[in-house]
């Protein structure tokens, strides 16, 4: 299955969830946002299953000066 994560194209094997795809850019447990088609997904619906052609944008906060 084809999606675009952080604007890069992925293959992934179906099916597979918005945290698995979370677990392949990032360890972080805390601090990470997910968008799946521009719509927010709540960490309560990471187990959703993507789609094909679906594009995921993963955001990781960083503390840092």
């Amino acid at each position: 299955m084809n999606v675009v994560v952080n604007g890069e194209p992925v293959v992934l094997e179906e099916p597979c969830s918005v945290e698995q795809v979370v677990r392949r850019v990032t360890a972080a447990t805390e601090g990470v946002a997910v968008a799946v088609n521009g719509e927010v997904v709540r960490r309560a619906a990471w187990a959703t299953a993507l789609q094909p052609d679906d594009e995921v944008e993963i955001l990781v906060a960083t503390a840092g000066g």
